[in-house]
C-alpha cells in the first residue's frame, strides 16, 4: 500500500503539465496585412505563433443553421519562423443545439483556406466560444467531432492538435475535450459598470477565480489584453484601456497560484496602435517566462 501511495503521489496531474515556452499573439482583423512596426514586433519579442482568426461562425438570420461570417483575406504572409494557428470564433447561440456536420464543414473550410493561400505547416486549430452551462454539453460534443475530423485528415494535413479558449467563469465547469486551453484574461468585467471597474481587465474581477486555477485539469496558456475598446456612452466617447501595472499585477497573481502559466504567453492582439500603447519593457514583462 505504501508503494502504491508513493507511486500515486508521483504521478503528474494534467494541470501540472506545462506547455512549451512560447511567445504568441492573436491576429483579429479581416485581412492579414503586416506593416513594418508589426513585423518588427514579431521579431523583437520572439513571437513563435500567431493565433489568426480565419472566420466567425454565426446563426444566420434566414436559416436555422450556422454559417461563416467575416472571413479573413491574405494580402500578406507571416515570417517563415512563425507558426500560423487558424482560429474560429463561434457565437454561443450556435451551440444551443447540435448541427449536423458543422465540425466537418469548419475543418474542411480551414484546410481549403490553407491550400488556397499556400499556408503550410499548420499543426493546430483553435475554437473560440463563450460557452455557458446551457451550451456546454453541445459544445463539448462538437469539439469531439472536430477532433475526429482532424484525425480523419491525418494523411493529408499536418494538423494534429485542438485547443479552445477558457474564460474565467468557465473554470468552474468540467474541462473541455481538447489538448489545452487558452485562459482569456480580458473582458472580465461588466461593461455596464465601467465607471466602477475597467471592463477589459480589473484585478478585483479576476481575484475570485484564482483559487480554481491550481486544480483546473487541463494545460493552460494565458492571454492578456493590450487593446483599447472605444465606445459611445450617452453621446460621449469613452476609451477603455488597461494600465501596464494592472496587466502585470494580474499576471503575477495568476502565476503565483499556478506557476506553469508563465510558460505560454499570448497577447491580444497584433496591431500597430496596440504595440505603441505600451513601452517595450512592459511587453518584456508580459512575455517573461
Amino acid at each position: 500500500m505504501l508503494t502504491l501511495l508513493i507511486t500515486s503521489c508521483g504521478k503528474q496531474r494534467p494541470q501540472d503539465k506545462s506547455l512549451e515556452e512560447c511567445n504568441s499573439i492573436y491576429y483579429w482583423r479581416t485581412d492579414l496585412r503586416l506593416d513594418s512596426t508589426e513585423k518588427a514586433f514579431l521579431n523583437q519579442y520572439h513571437i513563435q505563433q500567431v493565433y489568426c482568426r480565419y472566420f466567425d461562425v454565426v446563426m444566420n438570420d434566414h436559416t436555422t443553421e450556422p454559417s461563416p461570417n467575416a472571413t479573413i483575406s491574405f494580402s500578406d504572409t507571416l515570417p517563415s519562423n512563425v507558426e500560423m494557428i487558424p482560429t474560429v470564433y463561434i457565437t454561443e447561440d450556435c451551440m444551443h443545439k447540435p448541427h449536423k456536420d458543422l465540425a466537418k464543414k469548419i475543418v474542411d473550410r480551414i484546410v481549403q483556406m490553407n491550400e488556397t493561400n499556400n499556408i503550410n505547416h499548420v499543426h493546430e486549430i483553435q475554437i473560440d466560444c463563450d460557452y455557458t452551462s446551457k451550451s456546454r454539453a453541445t459544445y463539448y460534443k462538437f469539439l469531439e467531432e472536430v477532433k475526429a475530423n482532424i484525425a480523419s485528415k491525418s494523411g493529408s494535413t499536418n494538423i494534429t492538435r485542438l485547443s479552445t479558449t477558457i474564460r474565467l467563469h468557465q473554470l468552474s465547469m468540467p474541462a473541455p475535450p481538447v489538448d489545452y486551453g487558452v485562459l482569456m484574461v480580458y473582458n472580465t468585467g461588466n461593461p455596464q459598470k465601467w465607471q466602477e471597474r475597467n471592463p477589459i481587465l480589473d484585478y478585483r474581477d479576476v481575484y475570485p477565480y484564482l483559487s480554481r486555477l491550481d486544480q483546473y485539469p487541463l494545460p493552460l496558456a494565458t492571454a492578456y489584453p493590450v487593446y483599447q475598446w472605444t465606445r459611445n456612452i450617452q453621446n460621449v466617447r469613452v476609451d477603455h484601456t488597461v494600465t501596464a501595472e494592472e496587466i502585470l499585477k494580474v499576471k503575477h497573481a495568476l502565476e503565483k497560484e499556478r506557476h506553469n502559466l508563465s510558460s505560454s504567453i499570448i497577447t491580444y492582439h497584433l496591431d500597430k496602435d496596440n504595440i505603441n500603447r505600451y513601452k517595450p519593457n512592459t511587453y518584456e514583462e508580459i512575455y517573461h517566462h
